[in-house]
């Protein structure tokens, strides 16, 4: 490793420190700032009250409304004895509301929250709202479901129509039907009001918001997978910012709208897309609150006066096969895709999770086991698979440290700064002559990096960890403290995780494992370079701990026994390994190649030629500055 390199990664760590430090004082001022503010305003609108003609015209102009008989749906505006409906099967719990005609109240049932209660609770009416605005003449008045009572008739436990009557025969009818899953199907239809229709104005508007409750044990963690995501039609699936406030305008067609949570999500569904130019927003909201993000979604959608305006609601777990399966029960046969709603990652880190993690994770939670031995099953088996390439890489390293003395004796005499490049062409030279591979010893980290970062988006999106116990950690998705504080100090937060201490460790004693087998294939300045390397290994494995502290038990608990097997791999393969045996294979090697010199392997033989062509770039440089 020449300067340049090691510089670099140096420079890397500093990078990462520096930003860790000023994002996580950053959102710690903007929280003070934000506290600050509230309380200024608190105290302007106590020194301050709104003047009493103001109040006075604001009631005057509510009771003017209600007062208004000319409306159409005057009767349905008075104030009236809200009822609640009850739709349920065994997956959900969904309430109604006669005020509005929404959905007010919705619980997935059988998963518990991290108080402990036996359901989880979406959201209810302190939380969400849902508002759909009628296209009726700008002159005559504007209908929203928001300010309407609905009265309640063919009710049931799977479905309910609420009926707004209005002047002269003019109805909004909203039907809902609940089938056996987690999807929700209801209509807007509209009768004897063809009068009110702004002629060419065919669009409903449609307004949603809800502030998203903490359900998980760790606020943090949980947040950074909560966001406002929606499809644009014929494209891919978008999200606004998990870590910061956020606003955006589609500039395509929306096929549905979610407001996910870590493991939940509601979605909006409309049987013809939403119209380009939604608009959607996400804000922050403090940890005290114990409410995530709030959500705001402003929409339009074609409205068709003549037939039922249809939507449809899912209201359930992030399960990526329940997701799936969406399609099918959906009324509308489109391609939902809801799915992504489960981030799998990236590219080559997605095809990981998409076609392989997944199947084995399902077919291993089939049998019955238990989610901590499913994550060692998993390992053991991707330990068996990358085995033969790790044997290989193994193998080269070996070949390397069993030839290091014959390759210090040979370049012994290249010891000055200036003699460097010579060095390390006889080296290469020889490498290729015993048929070694000098890079093949970097292949054990490329090969287990794929699928560590696949891990890392697979494990934290797995439903199938909440809620489950393995050894000491009572939930493999949510961390696992030893130790728990009140007040967060900076860099760690409000506890110590018994499993990202256990993977740190583990991390730094595979990383000295690692270094030592370099370092005994190493020759000259490349060992007191790789001396000066190991304290940027020892460093990575402190800074895992302050990013980790925080992740679930069951993504920390994976890379410990990744660790701890990839770390019984290397030891087995080292007492196994025969180094005079394998010395005799070398010189065999070397003797053949000696008498076939066009005879060299690929990498070595290239690397060679590299070496050739920087001495003479650099003989050529030499000339130039001699002139």
């Amino acid at each position: 490793m020449n300067k340049n390199t090691l510089t670099g990664f140096v420079l890397i760590a500093v990078v990462l420190i520096v930003f860790s430090w000023y994002g996580q004082k950053q959102a710690a001022e903007q929280q003070a700032a934000a506290q600050q503010e509230q309380m200024r305003l608190d105290s302007i609108a106590k020194a301050n009250p709104a003047p009493k003609d103001t109040i006075d015209a604001a009631q005057l102009a509510a009771q003017q409304l209600k007062a208004d008989s000319s409306r159409i749906f005057f009767t349905a505006m008075q104030e009236q004895q809200g009822e609640d409906i009850v739709l349920k099967n065994s997956k959900v719990e969904l309430t109604l509301g006669t005020k509005g005609g929404i959905v007010k109240k919705a619980k997935v049932l059988g998963y518990k929250d991290y108080r402990g209660n036996a359901d989880v609770t979406l959201f209810d009416e302190r939380d969400q709202q849902l508002t759909f605005t009628l296209p009726a003449n700008a002159n005559k008045e504007y209908i929203s479901t928001g300010d309407l009572y609905f009265q309640p008739s063919e009710v049931s436990d799977k479905g309910a129509t609420l009926i707004a009557e209005g002047a002269n025969g003019a109805k909004i009818v909203m039907r809902y039907s609940l089938g056996e899953s987690y999807l929700m199907h209801f209509s807007i239809k509209t009768e004897g009001m063809d009068q009110l229709y702004e002629p060419g104005r065919k669009l409903m508007n449609v307004v949603w918001k809800d502030s998203c409750r903490q359900q998980e044990r760790g606020y943090t963690f949980e947040n950074r997978y909560t966001s406002l995501t929606y499809k644009e039609v014929g494209g891919g699936t978008e999200h606004l910012s998990e870590g910061k406030d956020d606003v955006e305008t589609t500039e395509e067609a929306v096929d549905w709208v979610a407001f996910k949570t870590q493991f939940f999500a509601a979605v909006l569904i409309p049987k013809t897309q939403f119209e380009k130019g939604a608009y959607l927003e996400s804000t922050m909201n403090q940890k005290e609150s114990h409410y995530l993000k709030s959500f705001f979604a402003e929409l339009q959608t074609p409205f068709d006066t003549q037939q039922a305006n249809e939507f449809e609601m899912y209201f359930g777990p992030n399960d990526f096969q329940i997701l799936k399966n969406i399609d099918k029960q959906s009324q509308f046969g489109r391609d939902l895709d809801l799915q992504s709603l489960v981030y799998l990652g990236w590219w080559l880190v997605r095809w990981i999770n998409r076609w392989f993690t997944l199947y084995v994770f399902d077919g291993l939670t089939s049998l019955g086991l238990g989610m901590g031995i499913v994550l060692i099953l998993i390992t053991l088996l991707l330990k068996a698979l990358t085995f033969p390439m790790v044997k290989k890489s193994y193998m080269s390293s070996a070949k390397m440290r069993v030839l290091k003395p014959k390759i210090e004796e040979a370049t012994k005499q290249y010891d000055k700064p200036e003699d460097q490049m010579q060095k390390n062409q006889v080296q290469m030279q020889m490498y290729s002559q015993y048929g070694v591979s000098p890079l093949g010893g970097c292949l054990p980290m490329l090969i287990q990096m794929p699928i560590w970062i696949a891990m890392f988006f697979f494990v934290p999106n797995a439903i199938q960890l909440r809620g489950e116990s393995f050894l000491w950690m009572n939930d493999l998705s949510t961390y696992d403290p030893i130790f728990e504080w009140s007040k967060p100090i900076w860099g760690i937060g409000d506890h110590l995780s018994l499993t990202c201490i256990l993977f740190c460790v583990s991390n730094i004693l595979y990383s000295y494992m690692t270094m030592r087998q370099q370092r005994d294939q190493m020759i000259g300045q490349q060992a007191q370079q790789m001396k000066m390397m190991q304290y940027m290994m020892y460093i990575m494995p402190l800074m895992f701990f302050f990013i980790f502290n925080d992740y679930s038990s069951g993504l920390n608990f994976y890379y410990f026994i990744s660790l701890f097997f990839s770390a019984a791999i290397m030891w087995a393969l080292r007492k196994t390994t025969d180094d005079a045996a394998l010395l005799a294979k070398l010189e065999a090697n070397y003797r053949e190649n000696k008498n076939n010199p066009k005879k060299q392997s690929g990498l070595a033989a290239r690397l060679e030629a590299m070496q050739k062509q920087q001495a003479e770039m650099q003989r050529l440089r030499d000339q130039m500055k001699k002139r």
